[in-house]
């Protein structure tokens, strides 16, 4: 076998070619069983949503469950009074599989029913794995699945639609905590109240948590229980698709948080002991539940195991039109140890033996199927071991992720702020840490992290100012704390966003400050939603100081976004110094000026940049965004000839620069070269003008000689 790209690209990983082209083989291999040697495609090997669980056909229900340690299975619920009688016995079919054909008036929509599984030594109520909707009772707090059948189901008005990532811009959000009020958010108040958020803020995605049912609402969704329900407390099925078509009709991509690395412990609920054996979806053995998480970790070795999971990254596509996932956990996935305990120092340490082959053919394979249902799907990795290859292409050794989050970059901005006095931050620092990735994987770049705030950390902002929040956040009142906080907030995620090589992640809020953490309800709070929300009145109060953040992240998203496929524009670093604290760099006309200094300024500081002249189009310290005004912003900025630096063609740009601020300017163009560009523009929308209608016409003539 010639070497694969990867080891090509990276001459560090040849010793390892061994293990990498094993892993390669291995997923080929695997894919050849699973498709029958090629004979159907993958995505026709993961329909098994189509085949199993609770189908309305023309002559009337049919219901299939894997179950394969069961002695008998019966259908019980609201229909039967929720017993076992022999008219919703179940029969056994083949390799494990169960049956039942029903007529039509037998199950109602919004029926309740579980399953009565019977074993050897044992038996249970259960809720089919396979089921599409699971609700709780509001009173007994117990799960039931819901026969889904509406008389006018929702039709999607958008039928195809491409997300732009150039560059992808995600708002994370989770449909629950969206709301002002100390409750449950829907899917309703979302579609209504945030997503007209998003879309006047710039972003061009949305990555929703929680989607999958899950018994414990502050799990925040990770233990998943009914993995093809979406989340009935935030309401039906036919509102999650109204949010994803209107989304899609405003420029949104929506990308699903989805857990595939562990299930919730549940049995009842859950997967945990569906048909009274302990490995039919999990190991059965020391490996089956996670030490960290108290949950079931999935067989990837079990090809019944990978028809589940792969049936569901398709499902969620089909049936509710995502553009794609943020796949949780991965590193729990990849090792044996779960990630825990290793160091992840060196090359070795990916390819030492620790690896679990299985999962790596999973996600490998879970992205051929998303990208063959939709080849513009949008794959995202949550690894924080940095395993090489993970968002490379497959046929290049890779693990096929369109992107990787950067989870070093949320680390280093938390560690810095709780460690370091600002005389020590130094850019250089700044700079690898923003900047330091592979070239051939492209990054989700963030400052903070929900899980920050969610694991009894704090927010950036609460971080920065703390208490002062509660009393100094009103327009007219001066306070230290609070004016030295709202810079740096502004700052981390100018250079944290301009940075990036692929996309930039804000999660919900805390694009304008959001105060204080996320709590959910829990018997330790008295079960209270008080920190389990988004407080929308602080930035839309014009009186309150968050809007100053929110109108920043707007105009830095715009900007950002003005450059076509900003993230694959080099990135060329003009300047840092640590001892004045000073970062500067250039994407494409744009030079990015940091002065992360609390309490120097600097006149005439100069860069060498290319000749010519440049207006600054984003200031951190521009009053409107809650700065001082230091600078005339309107004022443009010439460089200087110096003749030592005539044949680079650059020269000195030299800025007034204050403390604690950030500087973006703008090349401008002359007007000769302004003319030349937007004649180029017209003359290329009108050639593909004149492209469109040959196509139109040749569409036309064809058709009318098939007539």
């Amino acid at each position: 076998m010639e070497s694969l790209n990867l080891i090509k690209n990276d001459p560090w990983l040849t010793p390892y070619k061994d293990a990498i082209e094993g892993r390669y083989q291995y997923v080929v291999n695997k894919e050849k069983s699973l498709t029958n040697n090629g004979k159907m495609s993958l995505s026709e090997f993961a329909s098994g949503y189509l085949y199993f669980g609770l189908h309305k056909t023309t002559k009337g229900w049919i219901f299939r469950e894997w179950a394969p340690n069961a002695t008998a299975i019966y259908l019980i619920g609201t229909f039967n009074n929720w017993q076992k009688c022999e008219e919703y016995k179940l029969t056994r079919i083949a390799n494990g599989v169960w049956e039942i054909i029903l007529p039509s008036e037998k199950l109602n929509h919004q029926d309740l029913y579980k399953l009565w599984v019977e074993w050897n030594g044992g038996c249970g109520e259960r809720i089919p794995a396979w089921t599409r909707r699971a609700v709780q009772d509001p009173d007994s707090k117990i799960f039931s699945a819901q026969v889904w059948n509406p008389e006018n189901p929702y039709k999607f008005k958008t039928k195809k639609f491409k997300p732009n990532t150039s560059p992808l811009m995600i708002y994370e959000c989770h449909i629950g905590m969206g709301t002002n009020e100390e409750k449950v958010g829907s899917y309703n108040e979302f579609r209504k109240n945030v997503l007209p958020r998003v879309v006047k803020d710039g972003y061009n995605a949305i990555q929703i948590m929680a989607i999958q049912e899950h018994p414990y609402y502050g799990s925040f969704g990770y233990h998943v229980s009914s993995f093809f329900a979406a989340s009935s407390r935030f309401g039906t099925p036919d509102e999650l698709k109204q949010l994803i078509d209107e989304a899609h009709e405003q420029g949104i991509a929506v990308i699903m948080d989805i857990v595939h690395s562990h299930a919730v412990k549940n049995e009842v609920e859950g997967l945990g002991r569906f048909d009274g054996s302990y490995n039919l979806y999990f190991h059965g053995d020391g490996r089956r539940e996670h030490p960290a998480w108290d949950s079931l970790c999935f067989d990837y070795g079990k090809n019944e195991v990978l028809h589940f999971l792969l049936s569901n990254c398709k499902f969620w596509m089909e049936e509710y039109k995502f553009d794609g996932f943020r796949f949780d956990g991965v590193t729990s996935m990849l090792y044996y140890s779960h990630g825990l305990g290793e160091a992840f120092c060196n090359y070795g340490d990916y390819y030492n033996g620790h690896q679990d082959g299985d999962a790596i053919a999973y996600l490998t394979l879970a992205n051929k199927l998303i990208h063959e249902v939709n080849k513009n799907a949008i794959t995202i990795a949550e690894e924080v071991s940095g395993m090489p290859g993970l968002a490379a292409k497959i046929e290049d050794g890779g693990y096929g992720f369109d992107y990787r989050m950067a989870m070093n970059i949320p680390d280093f901005w938390i560690k810095t702020i709780k460690e370091k006095k600002d005389e020590d931050w130094h850019p250089s620092a700044i700079w690898w840490e923003t900047t330091n990735r592979r070239a051939d994987e492209k990054t989700i770049s963030y400052a903070e992290s929900h899980d920050q705030a969610l694991v009894g950390d704090k927010t950036i902002i609460f971080r920065l100012i703390d208490a002062d929040m509660y009393w100094h956040m009103q327009k007219d009142d001066h306070n230290f704390m609070v004016e030295r906080g709202i810079a740096l907030h502004k700052m981390i995620r100018l250079v944290t966003a301009s940075t990036i090589n692929g996309g930039y992640l804000n999660f919900m809020g805390n694009e304008f400050g959001h105060p204080e953490w996320i709590d959910f309800p829990r018997e330790g709070n008295g079960w209270s939603y008080k920190y389990a929300r988004r407080q929308w009145d602080l930035v839309d109060n014009m009186d309150l100081k968050y809007h100053y953040l929110g109108d920043f992240d707007r105009e830095m998203v715009e900007l950002i976004r003005s450059v076509k496929n900003f993230q694959d524009t080099p990135i060329q670093k003009v300047w840092d110094n640590d001892g004045d604290q000073i970062l500067a760099y250039m994407r494409k006309d744009l030079v990015f000026v940091f002065n992360f200094s609390p309490n120097k300024s600097f006149t005439d500081y100069g860069f060498l940049t290319p000749k010519g002249e440049y207006e600054v189009v984003l200031n951190t310290d521009d009053p409107k965004f809650g700065g001082f005004g230091l600078n005339d912003d309107s004022v443009h900025h010439f460089t200087l000839f110096d003749p030592l630096y005539k044949k680079e063609k650059k020269e000195w740009l030299k800025l007034y620069i204050p403390a604690r601020s950030a500087m973006v300017l703008r090349k401008v163009k002359p007007a000769k070269e302004e003319k030349a560009v937007k004649e180029e523009t017209k003359v290329t929308k009108k050639a593909s003008k004149t492209k469109t209608a040959t196509k139109t016409t040749t569409k036309k003539t064809t058709s009318k000689k098939q007539k």
